[in-house]
């Protein structure tokens, strides 16, 4: 005898398809949900190091900042201390010029004349005094000239001492200056 299949074959077929399709659509949404948790963490992860890079790059930055300025204040220290040593040099070595001027101060000074006072702003020497006679003022004046440390002499005044008639005073200003290596040789002996 023939069979007849009564059972709702295609409603229980039905069924098996939409459970297979709740199955899969349930293992594909926990697949996808642990690739997003994956992902973020990998996201995170990168996040984090990225953090510690520039948190690192900013500490270097710091001490690196921190060191130019060392370095900068260093800088300025050296050239104030340079500042000072080229003083020192230049006042060790126009040390003994001093010591020349005032030789060639009493070299040139005749008989007959004296200074009162002197007087030094930059090169130029202020020299006022007492003479006998206006010859030797203009004596004091050749000498002055023909130094090979002085130049342009000056004479600014010349007046009569009251009370004492023979004598004269005067003020006059000359130029230091620095001689010649072939004069100096021939004035050092």
């Amino acid at each position: 005898m023939p069979s007849i299949n009564l059972r709702p074959w295609r409603e229980e077929l039905r069924a098996e398809r939409q459970k297979q399709f709740v199955t899969t659509l349930a293992g594909v949404l926990i697949i996808a949900a642990g690739l997003v948790f994956l992902w973020s963490g990998s996201v995170n992860s990168q996040i984090e190091y990225q953090k510690q890079r520039n948190a690192y790059l900013n500490s270097s930055m710091k001490e690196l900042d921190k060191k130019t300025k060392e370095i900068q204040q260093l800088k300025a220290k050296k050239e104030k201390l340079l500042s000072r040593m080229k003083v020192i040099q230049d006042l060790q070595g126009t040390r003994p010029i001093i010591v020349r001027v005032f030789d060639e101060l009493v070299k040139t000074l005749p008989d007959g004349l004296y200074y009162d006072s002197l007087s030094r702003s930059g090169n130029q020497l202020k020299i006022q005094g007492m003479a006998e006679s206006n010859n030797r003022i203009s004596g004091l004046m050749r000498n002055l000239e023909s130094s090979p440390w002085f130049a342009n002499p000056n004479l600014k005044d010349v007046s009569a001492v009251k009370g004492n008639d023979s004598l004269n005073r005067f003020d006059m200003t000359v130029k230091q200056v620095m001689p010649s290596l072939s004069k100096d040789k021939k004035g050092v002996k």
